[in-house]
């Protein structure tokens, strides 16, 4: 059974009163128009270079795993696969060190 609340109403009412929230306008991100997909990679790359040595790593490391589920090694398979989820946690925290850093060098 739900009982109202007379006092909770009221402040909803106040809070509507006071009008709309105000509209949310993110800043603009920098846009690089004159850059094209291979500058775009190697200015990125540049930024934060354990990104893609992390992508490449986990690449490598789940096609070895399935060659050898393919051959039939299944202990080295279930050994590359979780060197893959290793690699793949050291690709993102490199991503999320990348991100802090360039928000912290953007405020400075």
């Amino acid at each position: 059974r739900w009982l109202r609340q007379p006092g909770r109403a009221a402040v909803v009412t106040l809070a509507m009163a006071a009008g709309p929230p105000p509209p949310l306008e993110p800043s603009p991100l920098p846009t690089f128009p004159e850059e094209g997909f291979a500058e775009k990679f190697l200015r990125k790359t540049r930024e934060n270079p354990l990104v893609p040595l992390g992508c490449l790593c986990t690449v490598g490391v789940l096609t070895y795993g399935l060659i050898c589920f393919k051959k039939g090694n299944t202990r080295r398979s279930q050994l590359m696969m979780r060197a893959r989820v290793v690699a793949q946690g050291f690709t993102f925290a490199a991503l999320l060190g990348g991100m802090v850093a360039t928000a912290i060098k953007s405020r400075q």
